[in-house]
C-alpha cells in the first residue's frame, strides 16, 4: 500500500491524499460504507460501485468468522469474489464487537472467550486467529486485535486494557510478518490507539503505536458516548502524534458534522453504519438538511428526494412517493433511503476533498455543519 498527501488547507489540519492499494486507489478524505456481513444493507455491489461511488466497503471480521465461516471464504477465494467486489476492502478486528459483548465474553492475556449471539457456542479470538482471519477473508487493509473500552472509563482500567491492546498489536506484527497472503495480493495491518479519554494515556499509546511503523493508523474507543467536544479534542491530539505520511482513520465516526470536524483536525478515513442504519428508520441526510421522511408534511411533496445530488435515487423518485413507501412498510423505501443516504456521505467527503485541494475547506466546513445539521 502507498499512501500519498496530495494537499493540505491553508487554514486547517485537513488534508487530500491518494491510498493505493492492490484492489484500486481511493482518494481521502474518504467514507467507507459498512458491510458487516459481507454485504452493506440493503443496496447492491452494482449500485453502490456505479450510483453511490463508493472506493472501499467495511467488512466485520466476527461476523465473517461466525458466518459463513473462514473455510467457505477461502473455497470462495476470498470476500472479494465472494461477493463480487473488486475495489478495496477493509476488516475491522472484533475489537468493538467482543465490547459490545461485554455480557458473554471473558478478556485475558491470551485473548478473548466469548459466546456466539447466533447459538451461544463458544469461541477464542487470540491476537494470532484474527490475523489468520483477515488472512482467510482476504481484506486490503486488516486491524490490529484491541480491546475498545466503554465510556465512561476508570482511568485505572483504560490504563491496563491499552497496555494490554499494545501487547497484542506486537503479537498481531509478529504473526503477520510470519504468514502469507492467501489470495496474491498484499494486505496492510493497521494498529488502533486506545485510551479512553485520557489525553497522558492516548499519547503513550499513539508514541507506541507510531512506533510500530504500519501502513496506516486507526483512532479507536471514540463515538462510544462521549461528548463531541472530547471527541475532536482528542481526535486533534492524536492526529498531532501520529505519522504525517501515513493514513488516520478514525473508527465508527459518525454523523456529517463529526465527520467534517475531525477532517479539519487531520482525519482521512471513516466509517459509521449511521447512513444505512438511519435511512431504514426514515432519517434522510441531504445536501438541504435532515429530513424525517415519515412526517406528514412531505406526503404531497413531489420534488425530488435530494435535489443536490447527482444520484438515481435522490433524482428520480420524489420526497411523497419515499414517504408512501415507509408508511405501506415497503422494502423499496428502506433500498431508497439507504441510497439517498450513502450518496450523501460520499458526496460529504468529495466535496471536502475539492475545498482542501482550494484551500478554502475551513471557511467551506464552517458553513456546511450548520447546513447539514439542520432539521427540515
Amino acid at each position: 500500500m502507498e499512501f500519498q498527501v496530495n494537499a493540505t488547507d491553508n487554514n486547517s489540519q485537513a488534508r487530500a491524499g491518494t491510498l493505493i492499494t492492490d484492489h484500486g486507489v481511493i482518494e481521502t478524505p474518504i467514507f467507507m460504507p459498512v458491510g458487516t456481513i459481507g454485504t452493506v444493507k440493503g443496496v447492491t455491489q452494482e449500485q453502490l460501485a456505479q450510483d453511490i461511488q463508493a472506493q472501499i466497503i467495511l467488512g466485520n471480521t466476527y461476523h465473517l468468522y461466525l458466518r459463513p465461516g473462514t473455510e467457505i471464504l477461502e473455497k470462495a477465494g476470498g470476500l472479494h469474489r465472494f461477493n463480487h467486489w473488486d475495489k478495496p476492502i477493509l476488516t475491522d478486528s472484533g475489537g468493538f464487537q467482543v465490547f459490545s459483548l461485554s455480557g458473554i465474553r471473558k478478556i485475558k492475556e491470551e485473548g478473548v472467550e466469548f459466546r456466539s449471539h447466533i447459538d451461544g457456542s463458544k469461541h477464542l479470538f487470540t491476537p494470532e486467529s484474527v490475523m489468520d482471519i483477515q488472512r482467510s477473508i482476504g481484506a486490503d487493509i486488516i486491524m490490529a486485535f484491541d480491546e475498545c473500552t466503554p465510556y465512561p472509563c476508570e482511568y485505572d482500567y483504560a490504563k491496563k486494557s491499552m497496555q494490554l491492546t499494545h501487547r497484542w498489536l506486537t503479537r498481531c506484527v509478529k504473526h503477520k510478518n510470519e504468514s502469507e497472503p492467501l489470495y496474491g495480493f498484499e494486505q496492510s495491518l493497521f494498529p488502533i490507539v486506545q485510551g479512553s479519554t485520557y489525553k497522558d494515556l492516548r499519547t503513550q499509546s499513539a508514541e507506541f503505536i507510531a512506533g510500530m511503523e504500519c501502513d496506516g493508523n486507526a483512532i479507536g474507543g471514540l463515538s462510544v458516548g462521549e461528548p463531541d467536544e472530547v471527541m475532536y479534542e482528542l481526535s486533534e491530539h492524536v492526529c498531532s502524534i501520529l505519522p504525517k505520511d501515513k493514513p488516520r482513520y478514525l473508527m465508527g465516526v459518525g454523523t456529517p458534522a463529526n465527520i467534517l470536524e475531525n477532517i479539519a483536525l487531520g482525519i482521512d478515513m471513516f466509517d459509521c453504519v449511521m447512513p444505512t442504519r438511519n435511512g431504514r428508520n426514515g432519517m434522510l441526510f441531504t445536501t438541504q438538511g435532515i429530513i424525517n421522511i415519515k412526517n406528514k408534511k412531505w406526503a404531497d411533496d413531489f420534488s425530488p428526494i435530494d435535489e443536490g445530488l447527482d444520484c438515481f435515487a435522490s433524482r428520480n423518485y420524489t420526497k411523497a412517493y419515499l414517504r408512501h413507501l415507509f408508511t405501506v412498510s415497503e422494502l423499496l423505501g428502506l433500498q431508497l433511503a439507504s441510497i439517498q443516504n450513502l450518496s450523501f456521505y460520499l458526496y460529504l467527503v468529495k466535496e471536502a476533498r475539492k475545498h482542501i485541494l482550494a484551500g478554502d475547506f475551513l471557511e467551506w466546513k464552517n458553513r456546511m455543519v450548520k447546513v447539514y445539521s439542520e432539521r427540515l
